[in-house]
């Protein structure tokens, strides 16, 4: 079976065939596919953007299997943002402005407990829905550290690994992840229906 993965993001394409493997025959992006547009994330929560993107694509693409998430990081001094604002918390698309951003906002906090949450839409070739959710515990680091992963990694200190997700390989990161975690969930949750 064929799987589109509803996002144009290539860090985000790398890593969810990372973690899938051999699951699918294939496993493209929208962009893959021919289709070069978004849907407005207007959702209030990561379900709701998730299934938005999900719901775009497979009305485009009626007879495959789309996957879609929606990840962000949740730090507890800021109630929980950026959160679903995460790709647009200072600059929409810029992973070092963001980062450098909340740098600076967390400059004086004590507090730098943080997580990550991803929500990711399932929806099969007959239009069955699942979802699954995954998240992974750590910090906000004072500076930034490592040089792989995208977005927050090089801040996020995994409490798992003992070093930032830009310090850690992909294959660490993905044991970790919340995007492991809730992919290898989903992963269950299709076993136990077939």
């Amino acid at each position: 079976m064929d799987l589109i993965i509803a996002t144009h993001n290539p860090h985000k394409v790398r890593e969810i065939r990372q973690i899938l493997g051999d699951k699918f025959d294939n496993i493209l992006s929208a962009s893959q596919v021919g289709i070069s547009s978004d849907v407005e994330e207007t959702g209030e929560t990561f379900y709701e953007n998730a299934r938005l993107k999900a719901d775009f694509v497979k009305a485009r693409k009626k007879n495959c299997a789309v996957l879609s998430d929606d990840s962000g990081l949740c730090v507890d001094y800021l109630d929980g943002a950026p959160g679903i604002l995460s790709n647009r918390f200072f600059k929409e698309g810029d992973d070092r402005a963001n980062r450098l951003h909340l740098l600076d906002v967390l400059k004086d906090a004590k507090d730098r407990q943080a997580h990550f949450e991803t929500c990711v839409v399932f929806i099969d070739e007959n239009g069955k829905v699942f979802s699954a959710v995954g998240k992974t515990e750590g910090r906000i680091t004072f500076s930034e550290s490592g040089n792989g992963g995208f977005g927050y990694d090089s801040v996020f200190f995994s409490n798992e690994l003992g070093k930032t997700f830009g310090e850690a390989s992909p294959e660490e990161k993905n044991s970790v992840s919340h995007r492991g975690r809730a992919l290898n969930a989903l992963c269950k949750m299709l076993e136990n229906f077939e």
